[in-house]
């Protein structure tokens, strides 16, 4: 799929408004997550607010992907399997979530503590947060591709993380994954330019020891080479002459 951008603010509202939806799953998933819960019945109600919403989740059935949410507990950094895991005390889990809405698509994730999590695993929630939130402010018409990845990069790896490398954010509109890739490492200054009315996932996806990753036997779930634990947020931003405009919200 190739890149488009969105001129029309109509096309821009319809995106925010599957963003919307994006992000009350968010707050729903903040409600539920808690020890005891399976990540089953986290896709279950998550699936249930988007049907009541009119809208669809285009990861059902995406390349025989089962589920309408991808949900990874700890090590697995993304494109978890909802089933039968039951989340423990002290787990992190990451929802990521896209939502189909009047022919236009947001995304967006989360890693949410289960229950009380040990401080080094807090901080890792802590600085990826913030490397989605200094990545956006680099997401302006002028600058280039690689000053998202680069600021990225420089926060992760200042605290010793891993940035991953083998997945990376992407353009998003009408459908779930368009040009470009947006990687979550690179070189300010360089890379494609970014202009009025692109819309792009812009999603770090950050590890506690190695950037290395590898997929499991069932086709989906990433997990890193050392076990060691991976935090995911994500958001769908608009850029615009106002500056990054976050769909994700409420």
């Amino acid at each position: 799929m190739g890149m488009i951008t969105i001129k029309n603010q109509d096309d821009l509202a319809k995106i925010r408004k599957a963003g919307h939806i994006v992000a009350e799953v968010f707050e729903l998933m903040q409600e539920m997550v808690r020890p005891g819960v399976t990540t089953a019945e986290l896709n279950k109600a998550a699936e249930a607010l988007i049907k009541r919403r009119n809208a669809t989740a285009p990861t059902r059935g995406y390349a025989g992907f089962p589920a309408g949410t991808c949900i990874s507990v700890n090590q697995e950094v993304i494109h978890g399997i909802p089933g039968r895991r039951v989340l423990q005390e002290g787990d992190i889990v990451s929802v990521d979530v896209v939502v189909q809405l009047n022919g236009f698509c947001s995304d967006g994730a989360r890693t949410y503590a289960v229950g009380k999590i040990a401080p080094d695993i807090q901080h890792l929630l802590d600085v990826t947060q913030l490397c989605l939130a200094e990545g956006i402010k680099q997401a302006r018409i002028g600058n280039r591709l690689g000053d998202i990845g680069s600021r990225v990069q420089q926060i992760a790896e200042a605290e010793g993380y891993g940035v991953v490398r083998d997945y990376v954010g992407h353009g998003i509109g009408r459908e779930m994954h368009e040009a470009p890739d947006v990687p979550n490492y690179g070189v300010a200054g360089r890379g494609l330019r970014l202009v009025n009315g692109m819309v792009l996932a812009i999603e770090p996806m950050i590890t506690m020891g190695t950037h290395e990753v590898y997929c499991l036997n069932d086709g989906w779930t990433v997990v890193t080479k050392d076990a060691r634990p991976s935090a995911h947020f994500e958001n769908t931003v608009a850029i615009t002459p106002d500056g990054p405009q976050i769909m994700t919200t409420l």
